[in-house]
Parts: structure tokens; sequence; C-alpha cells
């Protein structure tokens, strides 16, 4: 069997899978179905629809688009066995049930931001940074039914540096990842492949796991230290963002993200929490061992800006600290 004739159905929804499709399409692979999230309702009235990244592409390419409420439906199975696909990929979609996992012949392969088994989850390139791992990578393995437990294909560790945040972290993989899956399925018609358990993969370094993330999981605890705090910036930047509150002498509340820090290891005089500035260019926060310089941040309501500009329009009276 050739790649022409080999059967392919995509799953996936965000620009991190669009990125696969495409290697997809350009390499002359025959996709004959995308299946994403149903369109999205926006706007101030919720009467607009937002189409899927990879709706929009596979529309542009001519990939006939299935968007399933539930993916059990008895008329959504109908058409997918319809398809006869002998292979199907997915790349950060949604947990599939086996009716639709084992359907193919060839079984049904994922593409996952992380060395497996570490980091199972939702949110992998955002706890490997705010865990300050130096290494992370992609998998691609065979599903089965447990959440990112499958058969191991194949791996790529890629490093992650002191200065990468999120979207840094995310397009080196995206990119990355679209190369892995056109090999992935080379390597499954050339029959080459010799799927490994995760449990082979095991080391002497604890499970680490990456859970979704939600609003209080980003609130940063500035008893962390210098270092954790950095990392945890990175980690949920650009989005969902870190987030603060300052708090004024009068004892105001006042909401602030954080996207971009600089690390300062010293002896602080002041108590932990405490915001020093010159009101002009620096606007940091005394931690246990150092100091974390906050250089690009927004306030409840405003846009993101750097430091110089925030203060500009931010002024400090008297004690600020942070909570």
């Amino acid at each position: 069997m050739t790649k022409q004739n080999l059967r392919i159905v995509f799953m996936g929804t965000p620009d991190f899978a669009v990125e696969s499709l495409r290697a997809l399409v350009e390499g002359g692979y025959n996709v004959v179905a995308a299946i994403t999230m149903p369109d999205k309702p926006i706007g101030r009235h919720q009467t607009e629809l937002s189409q899927s990244p990879v709706k929009q592409y596979a529309i542009e390419q001519g990939i006939p688009v299935l968007q399933p409420e539930r993916l059990k439906d008895p008329s959504f199975i109908e058409q997918l066995s319809a398809l006869n696909a002998d292979l199907q990929v997915v790349v950060a979609f949604r947990m599939l049930p086996e009716v639709v996992w084992n359907m193919p012949r060839l079984g049904t392969f994922n593409l996952h931001a992380a060395l497996l088994p570490q980091y199972r989850g939702a949110a992998p390139i955002n706890w490997a940074i705010i865990n300050g791992d130096t290494e992370t990578g992609i998998t691609t393995f065979f599903l089965d039914h447990d959440i990112d437990t499958g058969l191991v294909i194949q791996r790529v560790p890629v490093p992650i540096l002191d200065t990468d945040n999120v979207e840094d972290v995310h397009n080196k993989l995206m990119i990355l990842g679209g190369k892995l899956v056109v090999e992935t399925i080379d390597s499954i018609l050339n029959d080459n492949i010799t799927p490994i358990p995760q449990s082979q993969l095991l080391t002497d370094q604890p499970l680490r796991h990456a859970p979704k993330i939600f609003k209080d999981t980003c609130r940063i605890n500035w008893t962390w230290g210098v270092k954790r705090c950095y990392d945890f910036v990175r980690g949920l930047s650009p989005y969902p963002a870190a987030w603060t509150e300052l708090v004024d002498e009068a004892g105001k509340h006042t909401v602030l993200k954080l996207y971009a820090t600089a690390k300062e290891f010293s002896t602080p005089q002041e108590p932990i929490g405490t915001v020093v500035s010159d009101g002009k260019t620096f606007f940091k926060i005394a931690l246990s061992d150092g100091y974390l310089s906050l250089n690009t941040l927004q306030l409840a309501g405003k846009k993101r800006m750097n430091v110089a500009d925030f203060l500009r329009g931010f002024k400090i009276n008297g004690t600020l600290c942070v909570e």
C-alpha cells in the first residue's frame, strides 16, 4: 500500500494540529476527512460562530469535515465507518471512545507534546516549563482504553531553554510534530515499527502529570522563591497567564497578569511580596532568595505592556505589595 491510497482520517482542533494536517496534505497523503470540534458561538450575543483552525484549513484544502457533538453518536459512528479509514491520526483533540479508536485496521495513533510516559494529560507543555524542566519532546503512540497510556511508536526529545515560554516551546513542538506524524505513518506503511509499552520507558524519576489548567492554577505563590516563580510565569505565558493581586496601603486589590520576568538572586531586606520600584524603569517583587522583576504585565481591563509603559500609567503611592 502507498501513501496515495492509504485512507487517513485526521482528528484535531487547534493550530498545533494544523501543522500535522498540513504536513500530510503537502506530503501527498490521502486524508479522506478531518474530524474537529463543533463551531463555537462568539461575540457579545453569542450569535456568530467561530470555526476551529483545523476546520478552516481542511475547507481550504477541500477535505470533508465532520464535527460531532458526541463521539458515540450513532450517526457519527455510521459516517466515520463509511469513510473506511485504514488509519486515524489524532493531534490535540479529545478522548476517543473505543468504538472510534479501534475502528481502522491499522489503528489510531496520537501525537502528544511530551516524552511519554511523562506528562500525561491536557497541558504537557505548560507543566514541563512550570516544573523547570530542561527537556521535553513529542511522542506518537497508539490509543488504548486509558488517556496517554498506549504503546509508544516514536519519541523525539527537544530542549527547553531557560528563556523559553509556552509559545516558544509550543511552536518548536508543533513544527517537529508535523514531521514526526509523517515519519510515523511511513514507518507503519513500511511495517517498520516496534511499539513499546510505556512501562519499559520508566526511569527512576517520578511520573509527572499534566492536568488541565484553570484560573486558580495560575495564581502565583510568592513564597516559592525566585526560580520557581520565574518558571511559573513562563510556563503560563502568553496564555492563560500567571496572575497576582496588587494590594495598596488602603487595602485595595487589583488583579495583575504576568507575562515576562527576570531573576535576581540576592538577600532582600524587604518582606516577601513587597513591591520595589523606582516608579520609572523597574518593578520587582521581594522574595525569600532575591527579586523577580516584572518586565511584561497587564492590569485588569488594560492591554499588555512593558514595565516602563506600565509605570507611566500606574503611579506607585505609599506601600504596595502582592498577594
